[in-house]
C-alpha cells in the first residue's frame, strides 16, 4: 500500500504557539505544503476558539486555500458541532479524535471516554467524507500515566473499516511498543512526537507493523495545549529525509519542504525544533 505522509503542521503544529498567526497566513501555509507535493494535509481544527484561539476562524482559512489536485485536506474535529461546521467548509476527510484514557477525554473534549466513543460513532454515521478516527495518547497519558495496550486494541476495534491512526501524544513511545500496537490493532497510521527523541525511530517500527499513514509537522513544530510537556511532533521533512534514505518513495520536494520551515521560521522570529532545514539535504542540491 502507497505510504501517505500527512502534514498536521498548520492544525497541531500551530495550536501550541503562543502566537495566533492570521487565517490567511495559515492559508498560505497550507498552500505552501500542498505544493511540496504532500498526500495530504490536516489544515484546521473545527474546536472552540476560546478553548484553542491559534485555531480560531477556521472556515476563513480553508475559503483562502488554493486546492492542489494530488492534495487531500483534512480537518480535526472532537463532536458533532465540530463536525457540522467541518462539512460546511467542504475539506476532503474528518479526523474525528478522542484520548484513550478517561482523564484525557475530560481534559482535551469535556466528555468521558464512553461519551468521546459516542461521538465519534455518531460523526462516522454522518460523514458522507472519507475519514480517520485518531486515538489520542494511545502510548501514554500525561494524567494517568502508562496505557494498556489490551484498552487500546479494543477502542480501536470499535472504529473497524475506519482507518484508525494512533497517537503518541506525549512522545513516551519506544519502537518496540509502536510495532506491536500497530500490529496488535491493524491501524492504519502513526502520529508520533519527538518530545523523547524516538519519534523517527517510531515511525521506522509503525512502516514495519504494516502503518502506511504517518504523520508529521512541518519544521518539527507542535504538541498539545492540553498535554503538559507534548513538545513537537517529528518534522515532516525530516522524516521524508530519512524514508527516501531507506528507500521509501514519499513523492514529496525536499526543497520545498525545506523552504517552507525556512519561511515559517521568520514568521515565528524562532530557530524550530526540526534540523535538515537547518542542515540542508545531502549530497547538497
Amino acid at each position: 500500500m502507497p505510504l501517505t505522509l500527512c502534514d498536521v503542521g498548520p492544525r497541531d503544529g500551530l495550536q501550541n504557539e503562543s502566537e495566533v498567526l492570521e487565517p490567511l497566513v495559515r492559508a498560505d501555509l497550507v498552500n505552501r505544503l500542498a505544493a511540496a507535493g504532500l498526500p495530504r494535509v490536516e489544515a484546521v481544527s473545527f474546536v472552540r476558539d476560546d478553548r484553542v484561539p491559534q485555531m480560531a476562524r477556521a472556515e476563513e482559512v480553508v475559503a483562502a486555500i488554493e486546492r492542489r489536485d494530488g492534495t487531500e485536506y483534512s480537518g480535526l474535529v472532537l463532536n458533532e458541532q465540530g463536525y457540522e461546521r467541518f462539512a460546511a467548509a467542504g475539506l476532503d476527510r474528518v479526523n474525528a479524535t478522542l484520548g484513550a484514557t478517561e482523564t484525557f477525554n475530560q481534559r482535551n473534549g469535556n466528555a468521558s471516554l464512553e461519551e468521546a466513543i459516542a461521538r465519534v460513532e455518531q460523526i462516522l454515521a454522518a460523514a458522507s467524507e472519507p475519514a480517520t478516527v485518531t486515538i489520542s495518547v494511545a502510548f501514554g497519558c500525561p494524567f494517568e500515566g502508562r496505557v494498556d495496550p489490551g484498552r487500546v486494541v479494543e477502542l480501536a476495534g470499535r472504529f473497524e473499516g475506519t482507518e484508525v491512526v494512533l497517537a503518541d501524544t506525549i512522545g513516551v513511545a519506544v519502537p518496540h511498543e509502536v510495532r506491536e500496537l500497530v500490529s496488535r490493532t491493524g491501524s492504519a497510521g502513526f502520529h508520533g512526537h519527538n518530545t523523547r527523541n524516538a519519534g523517527y525511530a517510531n515511525a521506522l517500527a509503525a512502516l514495519e507493523a504494516g502503518a502506511s499513514v504517518l504523520d508529521a509537522s512541518v519544521g518539527g513544530l507542535g504538541g498539545c495545549p492540553y498535554a503538559p510537556r507534548a513538545t513537537g511532533n517529528i518534522a515532516t521533512e525530516d522524516l521524508a529525509y530519512l524514508l527516501e534514505g531507506e528507500g521509501i518513495e514519499t513523492g514529496v520536494d525536499l526543497d520545498a519542504l525545506i523552504a517552507t520551515s525556512t519561511w515559517l521560521e521568520g514568521v515565528l522570529g524562532r530557530r524550530l525544533e526540526g534540523q535538515l532545514y537547518r542542515a540542508g539535504t545531502w549530497p547538497a542540491t
